[in-house]
Order: structure tokens, then C-alpha cells, then sequence
């Protein structure tokens, strides 16, 4: 239905191509060669506060802040600070952009289908934040507060500041407060057995939250012929939740679980030039995460107590040498050294007597090397041909309740064509091998918490997932400022990674992570950006992204075709802004589409259904140096379903014992922020 709607106003805004309009004005970067660069003027009456605000106002580009995998590669988002991802992970994109001051910002270029001297990621398109050297001292101040339908008021307190002298530059910040789980609230629940009868009819009493402690900070500076930049965070992240289910017979189920996450890195990237033609860089990063989880469940008769006390560091080394060889063609060659470590610790309680879990006690190393080399042709007019070439070596070892030792390595080669055939079209091509990273938490034993029941096992003896990805972007510009990108991406899986059932004697006795062999996933997008003022909305923008996806696995319990769990069939996202300059003013709603996952284990199919999230915000500058936020959040109420269908030992024997239903509305919120800038 979404792409429906988003393929609808591509259509009408084809007519308005001719009709001037408020949208961000592209500078003198040859749109052709597939760089256009948006100045500070182009987001003048939208008066954004950070990179951040500019960023997601960019005409047909939608923000990803990245995923959290091992290793540099991959591992960064969509957005680049002054040409490089940044040397964080646990400091997401959408952090750091917003410490950028609006006020720091020379220009945002997009970068579609690469340019010379840019690492694009394995995307096919960027956006690259250039940093204004501004000198002096930034910062700026904000408080909020979080009004919840329950009563509960969640405050924060945020301060970033930056100085910058002589070419040095430091950058600072610190978050205190506390946020809520919006998954989480009150409702009903209905238990119906195998024909239908109600077994259970409860309500159901839910919240739970967190609180962010976290400091980080930065340092660039001038250093034997080139730059060297240090960053560093300490981030501090408990969390815990409390959900009472009042069962309608008497008595009461209740779980109070807890999740006490410390996340500290180091990071550091040295670049320099050797000459008019070639550069290197060097970065270096090192982390470490604890994590101690705590998930308690009573009912009558039953008392579970689940711990997991998991450690895991991580160091990563890579250089990278640049070259351009004439002005058509440029290439780099590198490689990239990793040293992974894990130790996990898990006890499980069934009515006060220790149960053991597969996978409970273990200890991971992970040695992993990757050499890379790229090539970026150049060619007229407006075309942009990629190759490279990335061949990737590890070795595990695991000791504890799981011994093994093994090695993989892969070759992963890469080819994109983007080519610009003028009148704002642009297309796209990519044919890739992705090879995943192992999640470590797919190693240890780990619980499930929210009332489910399940404890799941660990398994340490997994491949990565691999894909042959072919990819088909064509995109639209409109001389109005509109904006329509339409992608095609088909991606053959091998070692599929889902819950596999765990075989003791012939018999499936629970299940853990595993490999299940070859799979499919097919996706289109859609991206439209239409600005309104055809339609009388002064100075309005609609954004909008909706995706489909198809995925395909064969299930190991009923060796029939089925979908890989956690695969979202349709998600799709809307916003729309109005700037009233005369006001100070912008206002405008974000609409964040429900979608459906479903998880599939050895005993019990799981449904989740989350309904679509939609917020009402304003921002008024009274003065230059202050902006006032206004959310109305979750007009529509949305509830999260959670289905379970669980069976009388493995679901392959189609013994249904039960179906549980709960459905939790987490009502409506109101958001204040006051920012006060500094410099």
C-alpha cells in the first residue's frame, strides 16, 4: 500500500517539474559526475540546529546510521564527517552528527555512485558532512522531558561543546537521563487452547526503561605531516522492566528483569599525503563491552531465574593506501587485522534447582584478517565503473562447555557501474559478495525474557551467512526539487543463519542458532521527496520510504519452504515538514510504519506485531541561540501483538498445545526539549 501511495505522488510531482519551489538548491558539484553539494543557504529556512537536521533533509536520500558488526568494514553508516566514516561504534552516526553545530557545516555533498578518494562503503549512495573551520569555542545545553501516559516523567540532561584553534580541534559531550520502552505498556491477554477454548484471560500491567550515562569525547590535530584524530567513550546503559500479568482465575505471573550495559572504546585514525597523488591512512580501535542480564519470572507453582554475566573486546588495526593514477582513474589497496575475544558465564533456576544449558560457559577467540584493494574508473560523460577485490581469513577457537577450533576464509568480489545519462536520471548497478560477521551473542545461551519461557541455547560452531547481492537502482531529479529512487536488490544466501533444533539421540531436544543451508531475500524501496509548495504548502516537503521484502529458507523441522525469522515483509516511513520563517518556525509529522517479524523455534512460532508510530512536533527559535521542541508522540495508540503458537514437542508434529495472545498499547506521550547554543 505504501509504495502504492509513494509511486502516486512520484507521478504528480512529474507535472510540477517546471514550478519553482523551496527545495534545498544544488551548488556547482556536476550533478553528472555524481556529487551534488547542498550549502548552508539550501537549509536557511528550515534554520536546522545540527548536521543531523540537515542530513534528514536531504531530497532523496534516507539516513542509516549503520550495524553493529565486528571489525571497521561495514560497520559504519551512510554518512561520512569531512570524506571518512567515523572510528566508533558504540557512539552511533546519528550521535555524533548531532554535536555537529548547523553553524560547523560548509556544505553536505551526496555522493551517488562514488567519487575519487571516497571509501562508499559497499553502498551506492552517501552523503558526505564537509566541516567548516569555524575557530573559537561551540556548545550548546538542552534539557528534556518525557511526560508518559502512566505517570511517569523521564528527564535528561545534554551538553556538547567543541573549541577549535590553530587547525586543532576537541570535541566533548555528556548525556544523563532516563528514556522509556515504548514496546512496553498495558493490555489484554487471552491463552486458547488447541480447540479453541480459553485457557487464560488476564491483564496485562507493563513498563520498563533505561537511563544513558555516557561521556565522549574527541581530539584532531596537526601531527608530522598530516592529522591525526583521537576519540573515546564511556558509556553507561541500565535498563530494567517490570510486567505483572493478573490472571483472571487468581493469581499472578510476574517477571522483573534487568540489563547493565558498559560500553567503552578507544579509537584513533592518522592521514596523510605522500605526495600530490597518494595518501594513507592508518586507524587503530579498541573496545570493550560488559554485559550482566537478569530476567526473574514467578507464577503459581513456577519460579525461573535466568543470569548472563558476558565480556567482549575487540581490536581492530587497518591501513589503507590511495593512489590516483590519472585523472580518470584512481585505486587504493589495504588490509584490515582484528583480535575478538568472549567470555560468557549463564546460570539458569527451574524452582530453585539448576538447569544446564547448552553453550552456558564459554570462552571465544576470533583472530580474523582482511586484504582489500578497489578500483575506481572514471569515464565520460557521467560514468563511474567500481571493482574490488576483498579476500577475508579467520580462525575460532572456543574452550569451556564448547572446544573447537576452525578456520574459514572467503573472497569477496565486488563490481558497481553508475551512470549519470542526464536530465536528473542517474542508474545504478552493484554485483557483490557479502559475507557476514558472527554475532557473538548467537554463541552463549541467553534468555528471552517478556514472559516467554524460553531459555535459548548458544552455539559457537557457526559460518558466516553469505550472499551473492545484485542490486538495480534507477533515480529520478526533478528540476523542482523533487526526488524518486526506485531499487531492486536479489540476494542468494548460502548458510542461512536461523534457530536450528538441537538432536540428542535422534531426538530434538531444543534449539540455538545454526546454519540452515541456501536461502533467498528479494527487496524493492521506493524513496520519494516532494516538495509542496505546487500544492499551496509554502515551504512544505514530503519524504517517504516503503520496502518490500520476500525471504526464503528451508525449514529444518518440516523441510518445507519458509521465511527467514526476523524478516519484515513491509516497512515504510513518511515525514512531513513545514518551515514558516516568518514565525521562527517548522513543524511538522513523522509517520513510522507498523510492521510485522516472526521468529521460528523448534517447539513455538512467535509473531510480533508492531502498529505504526506517528508523532506531531514543533520547533520555535525565539531567539538565534534558542530552539524550543514540542512532540506529541503515538497519537494513534500503537500496540505491539505478541502471538505465540506453541507446540506439544517439535511444531513438526502439529501437536498445537496452546496459542497466546497479548496485545500491549503503550499510549500516548508528550516530548519537551529546550537547547540553549553557545559561540
Amino acid at each position: 500500500m505504501i509504495l502504492t501511495v509513494l509511486a502516486a505522488s512520484a507521478v504528480s510531482l512529474a507535472a510540477a517539474q517546471a514550478e519553482p519551489t523551496a527545495a534545498p538548491a544544488e551548488s556547482a558539484v556536476s550533478p553528472a559526475r555524481g556529487v551534488i553539494a547542498y550549502p548552508p543557504s539550501a537549509f536557511a529556512e528550515a534554520r536546522p540546529d545540527t548536521a543531523y537536521d540537515m542530513v534528514l533533509r536531504l531530497p532523496g536520500f534516507a539516513f542509516d546510521k549503520g550495524a553493529t558488526v565486528r571489525g571497521l568494514a561495514g560497520s559504519g553508516g551512510n554518512v561520512l564527517i569531512d570524506g571518512q566514516p567515523p572510528v566508533s561504534k558504540n557512539d552511533a552516526l546519528d550521535e555524533l552528527l548531532k554535536r555537529i553545530p548547523a553553524s560547523a557545516v560548509a556544505r553536505i555533498e551526496l555522493i551517488r555512485g562514488g567519487a575519487p578518494g571516497v571509501d562508499m562503503q559497499g553502498r551506492s549512495v552517501i552523503a558526505n558532512v564537509v566541516r567548516a573551520r569555524t575557530g573559537g569555542a561551540q556548545g550548546a545545553v538542552m534539557t528534556s522531558a518525557h511526560f508518559i501516559n502512566d505517570g511517569r516523567v523521564l528527564t535528561s540532561l545534554r551538553a556538547e561543546s567543541q573549541f577549535e584553534w590553530s587547525g586543532r580541534r576537541f570535541e566533548a559531550s555528556m548525556v544523563y537521563g532516563k528514556g522509556p520502552d515504548d514496546t512496553l505498556g498495558d493490555g489484554p491477554r487471552v491463552r486458547f487452547g488447541s480447540n479453541g477454548e480459553v485457557l487464560i484471560s488476564s491483564i496485562v500491567d507493563a513498563d520498563a526503561g533505561g537511563l544513558r550515562a555516557w561521556l565522549n569525547g574527541a581530539m584532531e590535530s596537526p601531527l608530522a605531516g598530516g592529522r591525526l584524530r583521537i576519540n573515546g567513550a564511556y558509556m553507561r546503559t541500565p535498563a530494567s522492566g517490570e510486567i505483572t500479568d493478573r490472571l483472571s482465575a487468581g493469581g499472578r505471573e510476574y517477571e522483573y528483569f534487568t540489563n547493565v550495559r558498559l560500553q567503552q572504546e578507544l579509537g584513533g585514525r592518522y592521514s596523510r599525503s605522500l605526495g600530490a597523488r597518494t595518501s594513507l591512512e592508518a586507524v587503530a580501535f579498541q573496545q570493550w563491552n560488559d554485559v550482566e542480564t537478569k530476567a526473574d519470572f514467578e507464577a503459581p507453582g513456577l519460579r525461573r531465574d535466568f543470569d548472563l554475566d558476558k565480556a567482549v573486546t575487540e581490536t581492530v588495526g587497518r591501513a589503507t593506501l590511495r593512489r590516483t593514477l590519472s585523472p580518470s582513474l584512481s585505486a587504493e589497496i589495504g588490509a584490515e587485522g582484528a583480535l575478538n575475544r568472549l567470555e560468557s558465564r549463564t546460570a539458569f533456576t527451574l524452582n530453585g534447582r539448576a538447569v544446564p544449558l547448552p553453550a552456558a560457559q564459554v570462552e571465544v577467540e576470533e583472530t580474523r584478517s582482511e586484504l582489500f584493494s578497489t578500483v575506481t574508473w572514471r569515464g565520460g560523460p557521467g560514468l563511474t565503473v567500481e571493482g574490488g577485490l576483498r579476500h577475508e581469513t579467520s580462525s575460532i577457537g572456543s574452550t569451556g562447555d564448547v572446544n573447537l577450533e576452525k578456520s574459514l576464509s572467503f573472497t569477496k568480489p565486488r563490481l558497481s557501474l553508475a551512470w549519470s545519462a542526464g536530465g536528473g536520471r542517474q542508474v545504478r548497478l552493484r554485483l557483490e559478495r557479502e559475507v557476514g560477521q558472527l554475532n557473538f551473542d548467537d554463541f552463549v545461551a541467553s534468555s528471552s525474557a517478556v514472559s516467554t519461557g524460553a531459555v535459548l541455547a548458544g552455539n559457537p560452531d557457526l559460518r558466516p551467512q553469505q550472499a551473492w547481492v545484485s542490486e538495480a537502482a534507477f533515480e529520478q531529479r526533478f528540476d523542482n526539487g523533487a526526488v524518486v529512487v526506485a531499487t531492486v536488490r536479489v540476494s542468494d544466501l548460502a548458510d542461512v543463519i536461523d534457530r536450528a533444533p538441537i538432536f540428542l539421540q535422534g531426538v530434538a531436544v531444543a534449539d540455538a542458532p545454526g546454519n540452515l543451508g541456501d536461502g533467498t531475500r528479494t527487496e524493492a524501496i521506493l524513496n520519494v521527496t516532494v516538495p509542496l509548495d505546487r500544492f499551496g504548502v509554502r515551504g512544505g516537503q514530503l519524504k517517504g520510504q516503503g520496502t518490500w521484502r520476500e525471504t526464503e529458507v528451508d525449514d529444518p523441522l518440516t523441510r518445507q519452504p519458509r521465511e527467514i525469522s526476523g524478516a519484515r515483509p513491509l516497512e515504510f516511513e513518511a515525514h512531513f515538514t513545514q518551515d514558516l520563517p516568518a514565525f521562527r518556525t517548522n513543524w511538522g509529522v513523522d509517520v513510522l510504519g507498523g510492521y510485522r517479524e516472526r521468529y521460528y523455534r523448534l517447539s513455538e512460532v512467535e509473531t510480533r506485531k508492531v502498529g505504526t508510530w506517528v508523532v506531531l512536533f514543533a520547533e520555535y527559535k525565539p531567539r538565534r541561540d534558542v530552539i524550543l521542541r514540542l512532540e506529541l508522540q503515538n497519537l494513534g495508540e500503537r500496540n505491539v501483538q505478541r502471538t505465540r503458537e506453541v507446540y506439544v514437542g517439535p511444531r513438526s508434529d502439529g501437536r498445537l498445545a496452546y496459542v497466546d495472545v497479548r496485545d500491549l498499547e503503550y499510549g500516548r506521550a508528550v516530548f519537551v526539549r529546550l537547547r540553549k547554543t553557545f559561540g
